[in-house]
């Protein structure tokens, strides 16, 4: 099963992409390309999107498709520049947001409402953009923008309200996060298969679920709601949060390779890093929302 969120939606390089042969059926008279490794292969006959418009007479050879002539491959500097640009609009409208979007008490509410209202047209950009076949650079960086207001503005709340230090420490630990996962990617320490991508699938749709549960009854009852985000339990669910971000690190990296292996078109590495962006972005509000969390006097 798989989800059209845009956190968990991992578009990049998957089956209804119709790039990289990533879920080729054989051809007629012709030996199967090889899939195994590819978590998204489907057994013959059973994928409605084996027909790859990029398919070449290579295939006939058991040899994985590659973009169309003159499409160009992505490459991982494709990857590495458009993670950097999407990253970098993020930052700098997160650092202005910081500096133009005062938190004192009396311009927090002010502050505050620009920050969601960034969220909010932010979540609506990444959710277009999810369901766009293709890449949108302009959709991927508006995003990014927008998502860094809102960023700038709730890391200035917890930094200067709750806890000092807390958007550096908060910074630091997703660095950790992504260096630590891709060296035991690389290491061959985290197999991204099936089973993978089924397990996780399961798990962030579970979080999700309780963390919108939890929201409304904040909302309509008042506190903390059912207190999943507060406390003990707030601690608990916040490192489960930070696991499930490393586990969607791994299905990116994946997806980042398996693009690269099968030639797909340099158009690919925006969602790439649009993806990478989604992560990077999860586990940077998880670790503030736990800073905050062990740092509260509640």
């Amino acid at each position: 099963m798989r989800s059209r969120n845009p956190v968990f939606s991992r578009r990049g390089f998957s089956r209804d992409n119709g790039y990289a042969g990533f879920n080729t059926a054989p051809q007629a008279g012709g030996p199967a390309v090889a899939t195994q490794g590819n978590p998204y292969a489907q057994p013959t006959g059973a994928n409605p999107y084996a027909q790859n418009p990029y398919a070449q007479q290579d295939l006939q050879q058991g040899a994985p498709p590659q973009a169309p002539a003159g499409a160009g491959r992505m490459t991982m500097d494709d990857v590495v520049i458009r993670t950097a640009s999407t990253l970098g609009t993020l930052i700098v409208t997160a650092a202005l947001a910081w500096a133009l979007l005062p938190v004192d008490d009396a311009n927090i509410g002010r502050s505050y409402g620009i920050g969601i209202g960034a969220a909010l047209i932010g979540m609506v950009l990444a959710l277009v953009q999810s369901f766009k076949r293709k890449a949108s650079p302009a959709l991927i960086l508006l995003y990014a923008a927008f998502e860094g207001v809102f960023l700038g503005v709730v890391s200035s709340v917890v930094d200067n309200r709750i806890a000092d230090g807390a958007a550096m420490q908060a910074v630091i630990g997703t660095m950790a996060v992504f260096a630590g996962v891709l060296i035991a990617y690389k290491a061959g320490w985290i197999r991204v298969n099936r089973r993978f991508y089924g397990f996780v699938m399961a798990a962030a749709l579970g979080f999700v679920f309780l963390m919108m549960v939890n929201l409304l009854f904040a909302v309509f009852g008042g506190g903390d709601g059912l207190g999943f985000r507060s406390g003990a339990l707030g601690v608990v669910f916040g490192i489960v949060g930070i696991i499930l971000g490393a586990c969607f690190l791994a299905m990116d990296f994946k997806q980042v390779e398996d693009g690269l292996a099968y030639g797909a078109p340099r158009e690919e590495a925006w969602l790439a890093a649009f993806g990478l962006t989604l992560t990077l972005v999860w586990l940077y509000l998880e670790f503030l929302r736990l800073i905050a969390i062990l740092n509260s006097n509640d």
